[in-house]
């Protein structure tokens, strides 16, 4: 994973999480390393939030990010409305936004998770033409 740093890091994006929060915000960043190694991590504390793509672009070329919240992680995807195939998980009613409450680790580490982080890892490749 190729960590943009000058922001901030992923640690700072979840410093202020509880620990259970915390876990579930690491699993989820283990799964994006896994399923796409040579992703680029955008840690930006400020929001809190860390974003994951092609490249450090947040809505051209990231395809999801991570936000932790009060008692559950934000698997969140920019272009997630675009996202066709599945649709059970994901929240939301923004033009273009959806997310996922993940709400413990084992839901982090699903199939169902695991599925639309892939689908949206193809529309975004497909979108730039990758």
């Amino acid at each position: 994973m190729n960590s943009i740093t000058r922001l901030g890091t992923f640690q700072e994006v979840v410093m202020a999480a509880s620990k259970d929060v915390a876990e579930i915000c690491w699993a989820l960043r283990g799964l994006i390393s896994e399923l796409h190694p040579d992703s680029t991590e955008v840690p930006r504390p400020g929001e809190p939030s860390a974003a994951y793509g092609y490249g450090e672009k947040k809505m051209s070329e990231a395809y999801a990010y991570i936000m932790p919240q009060k008692t559950y992680a934000n698997l969140g995807f920019y272009h997630g409305a675009s996202i066709t195939s599945i649709d059970s998980l994901l929240e939301g009613t923004g033009k273009a936004l959806r997310h996922i409450k993940v709400r413990n680790i084992a839901m982090a580490q699903s199939a169902e998770v695991r599925a639309v982080l892939l689908a949206a890892m193809e529309e975004r490749r497909k979108a730039l033409g990758l």
